[in-house]
């Protein structure tokens, strides 16, 4: 148990610190000061000190032991206070900014706040008020990918030109192949979602083998035509074509949008398609996937149907991802393209010239 110093006041210093707790013309501060020793001396503990003055414990054990220590003097001035921290100047503030930027630390590949504000001497916090301040942010990185095929510009208008304006009597498939999906089973079970809690997986894993999904997007009604194989050849591929040629009318010409996959350009498929002048190929750039609609309806493919689930074989993911398009196409919803190809010409544009000028640099 802690015991409150004792206080001792000889008769002057008891007559000097009466006048302080009742005079007007001492601060407030030195007032309650003054009553808080007066009453330590009397015996009374800090807690009945604090009820009968209306001040906090801490505080009237606090004044108690400064005056047992320093005598008058401690109770009469406060301790002197470090202030307000003085800003950074302009100048340092763009050092601090110049070195995030142009330079990178000893053994790492970015800047983080404590390592700069160790390399700067200042505090974490200040660092991250200056980054905040200049839109930095070291510890974010992003991915891009330029294509660099010669017909770029005109592969973009043929394919963006399919989607915004197809042609009539005709029917346009985005296609392509989802390989490598894998038929996971968890190592141990999972726990279901509850009130307050989200489900829960085991991050490890057993493989059971792989699938290929071949699918045709309808890009008019979104309607998606897909099916499973084990391989993904061109034998796979022609297939694949078969099976959407018969699924539209005769009347009707097939337009067909394919990425620049060797499988996809092979000679007897060349071949196939020569003998079927109502089916019409369209290549997109290469390097350029993301102009392909189908790639849309994988994200979704995977985030509802294949990332979450449990497969103990390879029929049982095939049969997760055939139920997943047939309950898609009872109430199919097209994706739709608002991009112009001039948009994305000169979005292209300004991301070469900026490499270039790196490169340059």
């Amino acid at each position: 148990m802690r015991i409150a110093v004792k206080i001792d006041l000889k008769p002057a210093m008891r007559r000097r610190l009466r006048r302080y707790s009742k005079a007007t013309n001492v601060s407030p501060k030195l007032r309650i000061r003054s009553q808080i020793v007066l009453l330590a001396e009397e015996g009374k503990t800090n807690q009945e000190i604090s009820s009968e003055l209306g001040v906090d414990e801490p505080q009237v054990g606090r004044w108690r032991k400064r005056f047992a220590e320093q005598g008058l003097a401690g109770i009469e001035k406060d301790k002197a206070r470090a202030g307000r921290i003085k800003a950074l100047s302009k100048k340092r503030e763009s050092e601090i900014v110049h070195k995030t930027l142009h330079t990178k630390p000893k053994g790492s590949t970015h800047w983080s706040r404590s390592l700069m504000a160790k390399e700067a001497r200042v505090s974490a916090s200040t660092v991250g008020r200056i980054w905040a301040r200049n839109g930095i942010k070291p510890h974010r990185s992003k991915t891009f990918k330029l294509s660099n095929d010669k017909n770029f510009e005109e592969k973009l208008e043929d394919v963006v030109g399919l989607y915004l304006s197809p042609p009539e009597h005709a029917v346009v498939f985005s296609c392509d192949e989802k390989s490598q999906i894998q038929a996971l089973d968890r190592t141990q079970p999972g726990l279901p979602l509850k009130k307050g809690r989200c489900q829960t997986m085991t991050h490890d894993y057993k493989r059971n083998g792989t699938t290929s999904l071949f699918a045709a997007l309808d890009v008019a009604t979104g309607r998606v035509i897909g099916t499973c194989m084990k391989r993904h050849r061109h034998i796979e591929w022609l297939k694949f074509l078969r099976l959407i040629e018969k699924s539209v009318p005769a009347d009707k010409s097939i337009h067909i949008i394919c990425d620049n996959y060797a499988t996809h350009k092979h000679t007897k498929v060349r071949k196939w398609l020569e003998r079927r002048p109502r089916i019409h190929v369209h290549f997109t750039p290469t390097s350029a996937s993301w102009l392909n609609m189908v790639e849309r309806f994988f994200r979704d493919l995977t985030e509802k149907c294949i990332r979450r689930g449990v497969f103990h074989n390879v029929p049982e993911v095939e049969q997760a991802v055939l139920n997943y398009i047939e309950i898609q196409n009872e109430d199919p919803a097209p994706f739709i393209w608002t991009a112009k190809a001039c948009d994305i010409l000169e979005k292209v544009k300004r991301g070469r010239a900026r490499l270039d000028n790196l490169q340059s640099a």
